[in-house]
């Protein structure tokens, strides 16, 4: 299977072995709703804090338009539940994944990249200034500093739109993924 170009069955068959951390299947997840599959970088980036944050703001659009938001993060679930908890997603489905398994299984393929290379960016260093970067802080590393993000959009067994992020600080636009 070449990366991100997998069959629908090869998609099935990956969304079928991942659980969330409350035991559901992401498969039938994705079955019963379209799915808005959210991989977050380490906890202490401030790029993951503020799409935790902005996808808090549009819960209510995702649930008006009956998309379920699931979250895949490196981090331990008692990081993750205070993360999640602070900005009211306590009940959202969280996949946890601290090997990186799922990001870089090849129906999603998201890279690594070099950390240092990404905060000499100019996009990055725009990003941190005009995009929330400097509200959120650094803090430190929980997980893997290199793994880069990405979001895809699932209804039934297909990756319908997807948005693999170039630097830590590319926002995406997440009403437009689901359109």
């Amino acid at each position: 299977m070449k990366a991100g170009k997998a069959t629908a069955e090869e998609t099935a068959e990956v969304l079928g072995s991942i659980h969330t951390e409350s035991g559901a299947n992401l498969l039938a997840l994705a079955e019963s709703s379209p799915v808005l599959l959210v991989f977050l970088r380490h906890f202490g980036c401030p790029f993951c804090r503020r799409t935790i944050e902005q996808i808090a703001e549009l819960r209510g659009e995702f649930e008006a338009r009956g998309v379920r938001v699931v979250f895949v993060h490196l981090g331990t679930p008692e990081i993750a539940t205070a993360h999640f908890d602070y900005y009211g997603l306590s009940d959202v489905e969280r996949v946890h994944d601290p090997g990186a398994a799922i990001y870089r299984h090849p129906v999603f393929a998201l890279s690594r990249t070099n950390p240092y290379l990404q905060f000499v960016n100019p996009v990055v260093w725009v990003g941190w200034v005009f995009g929330g970067g400097a509200k959120h802080g650094l803090h430190k590393i929980e997980g893997d500093g290199r793994q880069m993000p990405g979001i895809f959009f699932l209804k039934d067994a297909k990756i319908l739109r997807r948005f693999v992020h170039r630097t830590i600080a590319d926002q995406p636009d997440y009403l437009q993924l689901m359109r």
